[in-house]
């Protein structure tokens, strides 16, 4: 892929995608990177060979990126955005993975004729197994929106939805979900220790059922439902399991009162 790319922050979410990026066939030559930190700027320099600088500002004037991406917290972006304006052009998009922070948001930090598209990913991009909901606005051309595709699927599947809101729920669902699977594998952990496990024992099971059973999922045409019950003896012991889990205040309604804390968050974030 022949583009130019301005990344806006590289924290986690940041290197995973200028990793992913690289891998896909965008020559470092064409990545540059805005990293304040001069000691994590180094070491992006000496591990993707990609130019750096300390601010917007920086970056030498007739530099026309065909993307900016900002990869930056939402908490940060009245810092970050405006100062981005300069790069404004129909030939260039702005590309957010920002949560909360709306293209309304952006039109005005960088102005009413921006190309914006909005993205939310999730952290195991790192391993290019996330996925990613993208929502444009009408300024985006067929050709700006398959390029975003193109980038985000170097860090795994994409979707795009017509509905800006959708991205709050996407957000709350996929955004935060790896932490709600992280936390399952803990509570797993903890409830075979309380059952008499060794602590070693019980990470490791927990650890190894949850991916193991992930992967099943990922590899299965089959619905969860019906993997669920293919594991289900009647009058078994998951069975009993998942009378607790599957009750009216279990499972189902702790993670639908999750997801909607979450959503609301995400909403709040649009400032």
């Amino acid at each position: 892929m022949e583009r130019t790319v301005l990344l806006a922050g590289c924290g986690k979410m940041g290197e995973a995608m200028l990793s992913g990026w690289i891998e896909r066939g965008i020559p470092a030559s064409g990545i540059s990177i805005v990293e304040p930190n001069e000691q994590t700027a180094a070491n992006l320099r000496a591990t993707y060979a990609v130019s750096t600088y300390s601010s917007p500002d920086a970056v030498p004037e007739g530099v026309s990126p065909d993307f900016v991406v900002f990869a930056v917290k939402p908490q940060m972006m009245d810092l970050v955005a405006p100062a981005y304006a300069r790069f404004k052009a129909p030939a260039t998009a702005f590309l957010s993975i920002a949560a909360g922070k709306t293209v309304d948001y952006f039109e005005k930090a960088l102005g009413d004729d921006a190309v914006i598209v909005r993205a939310m990913p999730n952290t195991p991009a790192a391993v290019r197994r996330g996925i990613t909901v993208m929502f444009a606005n009408p300024r985006v051309s067929p050709d700006q929106k398959a390029a975003c595709d193109d980038l985000l699927q170097a860090v795994g599947s994409v979707e795009w939805t017509d509905s800006e809101g959708a991205l709050d729920g996407v957000t709350a669902l996929s955004g935060g979900g790896p932490a709600y699977v992280f936390l399952l594998v803990e509570v797993m952990a903890e409830a075979g220790k309380q059952a008499g496990l060794p602590d070693a024992l019980a990470d490791r099971l927990a650890r190894e059922t949850v991916s193991g059973a992930g992967e099943l999922l990922r590899q299965s045409d089959d619905s969860p439902a019906t993997l669920r019950i293919n594991v289900t003896s009647p009058a078994g012991t998951t069975a009993e399991a998942l009378a607790v889990l599957m009750a009216e205040n279990g499972m189902q309604a702790l993670m639908t009162k999750a997801v909607a804390a979450a959503k609301k968050r995400s909403e709040e974030l649009a400032g």
